[in-house]
C-alpha cells in the first residue's frame, strides 16, 4: 500500500543555512546601499533596500524554525509545512507591498531587498553543497539544518 504525496512524510536534506553570515552580508549591503543612495540624493532608497533585506532574512529565520517545528512532530506532513510557508509568505509580501505602496517611489527599494535576499540566500546555501560535491568528500562538514537528522538519504554512522 503506497502513501498518498500529500500525506507522505517531510524528508529534508542537510543544508548549510548560516543566518550570522546572512546578517552581517545583509548588513553590508544595506550600508552600501545607504551611502549610494545618499550620494544619489535618495536616501530613503537605501534604507528601505535595507529592510527589505531584513524581511527576507527574518522569513529565512522563520523557515528553519518551522522546519524545526515540524519535523520533531511524530508524523510531519507536507500539508503542514505548505500552509505554513503559504501564511509566512502572505504575511511578509503584504508587508514589502504595503512599505512599497505607501512610501513609492522609494518604498521600491522593499521590493529589491527582497529580491536579492533570495539571491543571497540560494547562493549561502548552494555553494557549500557545491563544493561538497565537486570535490567528493562526501564526510565534510556541512550545517545541517535542524531536523534534517536520520533523514531518509543518510547512512547511519557507527
Amino acid at each position: 500500500m503506497t502513501t498518498p504525496a500529500q500525506d507522505a512524510p517531510l524528508v529534508f536534506p542537510s543544508v548549510a543555512f548560516r543566518p550570522v553570515r546572512l546578517l552581517a552580508i545583509c548588513a553590508a549591503l544595506t550600508a552600501l546601499a545607504v551611502v549610494l543612495a545618499a550620494v544619489a540624493g535618495h536616501i530613503l532608497f537605501g534604507v528601505f533596500f535595507g529592510v527589505g533585506l531584513a524581511l527576507g532574512l527574518i522569513n529565512a529565520i522563520l523557515v528553519q524554525r518551522s522546519v524545526e517545528s515540524i519535523t520533531a512532530g511524530d508524523h510531519p506532513l507536507k500539508r503542514k509545512m505548505a500552509l505554513n510557508s503559504a501564511t509566512r509568505l502572505l504575511v511578509i509580501t503584504s508587508i514589502g507591498l504595503a512599505i512599497a505602496i505607501i512610501f513609492r517611489p522609494m518604498g521600491l527599494g522593499v521590493l529589491f531587498g527582497l529580491a536579492l535576499f533570495q539571491v543571497l540566500l540560494v547562493v549561502s546555501t548552494a555553494l557549500p553543497v557545491w563544493k561538497k560535491i565537486r570535490t567528493g568528500d562526501h564526510d565534510a562538514d556541512v550545517v545541517a539544518s535542524p531536523g534534517a537528522a536520520g533523514s531518509a538519504d543518510e547512512a547511519p554512522k557507527d
